[in-house]
């Protein structure tokens, strides 16, 4: 593909202050279905990201002060920007991305339902009143937007993960600084095109692109003018970051790691179960941190389901995501593709059974689906994120065994419970170590829930009720009235 692929009016450059600025060195944005440049973006310096703290800073009283509704009608607009260009933001993150287009749309629809989400909570922030229980005072509890929020996504869900975090804060009171994943920064470009439109104010949403993450993050933390952090990345990165934030006790949530473990409980609906696994494995190609990582099979199930898994996975169209006709797209980039076949050959040099379940195209980061049979729980599949279209199959006898190694993991952000009715679901649900868990289904993400984990898999929760509080100081009053 080539820059004639990309909107005419897709800029480019940093939004830094309502003004889109040029820079001296840039970025290539790669295609991984073909590996040719797509575009070149601005490459931050230091300088440039303070001066993107600087115009957030400068925005922040003027916008904190706007009445809710007003902010609110902002978000409201760039929903409806969005929704009527769908396909304008699918085709982005399609070509920087890799992924197929049934998922580019799935995920541009759902970036923008952040926008519509967030356009209603505005205005609902509940505050507090009542006496204290000695009568000797009135207690008032009031919420005020934290200030400039600096907001790091991952190269995954370019649109998305931009809209979860950027609704919020603006829907709070907040200004921000937006910061994509070098690998998919256009389509987060395209979405601060999108808030300027919708009359989004100049500094209160910035944007800036740069091959220096770790040391312009690292300056931009340590502004004292930046308020809160919320990242979206590895385990890894995020413990870096909150080293970097303690040092000021800088408020962060942290959106981290996943090793989702996929439960099928002896009764379950096995034609169920493959569909809602063929949702829950290849959604964005396995390349999500909600994706299901390690199957474990009841024993009774087993043969049944790995089969009908397989064949799922070989009916798979494996081809560039702008294709409307594929199913797969590519890994983002090579490096990524090659992080995973590592992962399977080491599976292999362990002797189990690995199965590639389709030809792909020679060119590009590709990868086919495989299915891997005889997994022992603690094998090299079931102990690493895979990222991938790779899923090892665990047998298991005893339910309560299945569900402990479920939750023999460092990382609780979702699981995936399939029983043979809700009731027994939601009884093990119960029984899960993890933020989020899908029962008897292969998705759980929505914008009006909290979505978040447990143990290392991160800290807060995006969306729902809780999502705006994430840039919300509560602030109390004792009055004598």
């Amino acid at each position: 593909m080539t820059i004639e692929a990309l909107p005419a009016d897709l800029p480019t450059g940093l939004l830094v202050g309502g003004e889109w600025v040029s820079t001296d060195r840039r970025i290539p944005v790669v295609n991984p279905a073909d590996l040719g440049v797509l575009a070149e973006v601005g490459d931050a310096t230091v300088t440039d990201a303070l001066g993107a703290v600087a115009a957030a800073s400068d925005a922040f009283p003027a916008w904190a002060a706007a009445p809710a509704r007003q902010r609110a009608e902002v978000l409201r607009r760039a929903f409806e920007i969005m929704t009527a260009e769908l396909d304008v933001c699918a085709r982005l993150i399609a070509l920087e991305n890799g992924k197929a287009w049934r998922d580019a749309l799935g995920e541009a629809a759902y970036a923008a339902e952040f926008f519509r989400w967030f356009s209603e909570e505005a205005s609902r922030v509940e505050g507090g009143f009542r006496y204290s229980p000695s009568r000797d005072k009135t207690i008032i509890t009031d919420h005020r937007p934290v200030g400039v929020a600096y907001l790091i996504t991952p190269w995954n869900f370019p649109a998305a993960m931009a809209t979860r975090k950027l609704a919020p804060a603006l829907a709070a009171g907040c200004t921000t600084v937006l910061k994509p994943a070098g690998e998919t920064p256009l389509t987060a470009l395209w979405i601060g095109q999108v808030l300027e439109r919708a009359g989004a104010p100049a500094g209160v949403v910035n944007v800036i692109t740069t091959s220096q993450s770790g040391t312009v993050s690292e300056a931009v933390l340590a502004d004292p003018r930046v308020a809160t952090l919320s990242f979206t990345g590895s385990t890894y990165v995020g413990k870096i970051l909150l080293d970097q934030t303690a040092r000021r006790v800088l408020p962060s949530s942290m959106e981290l790691g996943g090793n989702a473990p996929f439960l099928v409980m002896e009764g379950a609906d096995v034609d169920r179960a493959v569909a809602g696994a063929m949702v829950a494995k290849m959604r964005n190609g396995g390349a999500a941190c909600t994706a299901a990582n390690r199957f474990y099979v009841h024993e009774s199930l087993s043969d049944r389901f790995a089969s009908g898994f397989e064949a799922a996975l070989r009916a798979l169209k494996v081809g560039p995501g702008i294709d409307q006709a594929n199913d797969l797209g590519a890994m983002v980039s090579v490096k990524e593709r090659d992080k995973i076949v590592e992962l399977v050959e080491r599976a292999g040099s362990e002797g189990l059974d690995v199965r590639a379940v389709s030809e792909v195209p020679s060119a590009g980061a590709f990868l086919a689906p495989h299915i891997v049979r005889g997994v022992q729980h603690g094998s090299v599949l079931t102990s690493n994120e895979i990222f991938g279209p790779v899923a090892p199959l665990v047998t298991f006898s005893d339910p309560d065994e299945g569900i402990r190694m479920a939750n023999d993991s460092e990382y609780g952000l979702i699981s995936y419970v399939f029983a043979k009715d809700a009731g027994e679901g939601l009884a093990i649900a119960r029984r899960m170590e993890s933020g989020m868990v899908a029962i008897n289904r292969g998705v759980a993400s929505d914008p009006a829930a909290p979505f978040g984990g447990m143990k290392e898999s991160g800290l807060g929760r995006e969306g729902g009720f809780a999502g705006i509080h994430e840039f919300l100081e509560t602030q109390y009053f004792a009055v004598d009235l």
